[in-house]
């Protein structure tokens, strides 16, 4: 097992999309460690002092052309052995914020109530990371909870490359507020290493995201790479101490419920030899849909099940 650190530069960041002909800006081995260095937000979101603006988030700004999406993104990592058909796995060991600030925007004709709220509005929200809050500005503090919105792999070369803003079978845009330290995300293989970029960092976020954005910051994530050719995968999953998680995306809530829950009901089975209908009984009785988000095109719904009710 190694470890390895890749920094945020222009060099090693790409703005709004995902790619398989991206080259690799690290490679490394299945078990590898790597520390990712990433930032968010385009130059209309830079606050003034006493905010610290990392130096070479001004240099992404200055030299990177946004694509397709809005996110800025670190990578790829390159796993060797990773295979098309392969999943990789990820889990998060630790997550570092990077600046003493974060924002939340809302925008014309975008979010949950684009009805309700058709004006623009930024805000610059103060963060204390070692009392572990960010302070709103009418004064109320709220307890963070990092994670990374945006971790995945390269799509299928024959997708091309694809906004960072909807989430797909490769990954993306989930904004799953789950994804903390010790979480461990699996993702679909369909390029070979892999190819994982992550961003997005998000100080604290509720199911739905549904002003747009989270506490959007600047984050750093510490991940292991573990390249498994004995899962096989339609979309993302998730396992937590306590829980497996499955996910679904598309336009429409409805359908995306239904994606997250038949891969819970695949899940079910397969850890347990439940038929699919018992499995299907048993979400009834203890599986958690959750709306993941409601912002991002392709919504997201997350079904969770505690692990001692299928034997871990």
């Amino acid at each position: 097992m190694a470890t390895y650190e890749l920094h945020s530069s222009p060099e090693t960041c790409h703005w709004g999309y995902f790619d398989s002909k991206l080259p690799p800006q690290l490679r490394i081995k299945s078990g590898d460690i790597a520390t990712i260095h990433c930032v968010s937000g385009a130059k209309e979101i830079l606050p003034e002092p006493p905010m610290n603006v990392l130096p070479e988030h001004r240099e992404i700004l200055e030299k990177l052309t946004p694509h397709l999406g809005r996110h800025i993104l670190t990578g790829p990592v390159h796993v060797e052995g990773a295979e098309r058909g392969d999943v990789l796995a990820v889990e998060v060991l630790d997550i570092k914020f990077r600046t003493n600030w974060g924002w939340n925007v809302q925008r014309p004709l975008m979010g949950t109530l684009p009805e309700d709220f058709p004006f623009y509005k930024l805000t610059h929200i103060p963060i204390d990371s070692n009392r572990g809050v960010c302070t709103m500005p009418w004064g109320l503090e709220i307890q963070l909870r990092p994670f990374f919105g945006i971790m995945g792999v390269a799509p299928p070369a024959e997708w091309g490359a694809c906004s960072s803003i909807e989430p797909r079978a490769f990954g993306g845009n989930i904004d799953n507020k789950h994804f903390q330290v010790g979480t461990t995300v699996y993702f679909p293989v369909f390029a070979d290493g892999g190819l994982f970029s992550t961003g997005d960092g998000h100080g604290v976020q509720g199911d739905g995201e549904v002003n747009l954005t989270a506490l959007e910051t600047n984050l750093s994530g510490t991940f292991k790479f573990t390249v498994r050719k004995d899962m096989k995968l339609v979309n993302p999953r998730a396992e937590t101490a306590t829980h497996w998680i499955t996910h679904g995306f598309d336009p429409d809530l409805d359908d995306a419920a239904k994606e997250a829950l038949r891969d819970m009901i695949r899940l079910i089975s397969a850890k347990t030899g439940l038929s699919a209908s018992d499995a299907y009984m048993l979400c009834s009785l203890q599986a958690d849909l959750h709306v993941t988000q409601t912002v991002d095109g392709n919504k997201g719904i997350h079904c969770m099940i505690e692990k001692k009710v299928i034997g871990g």
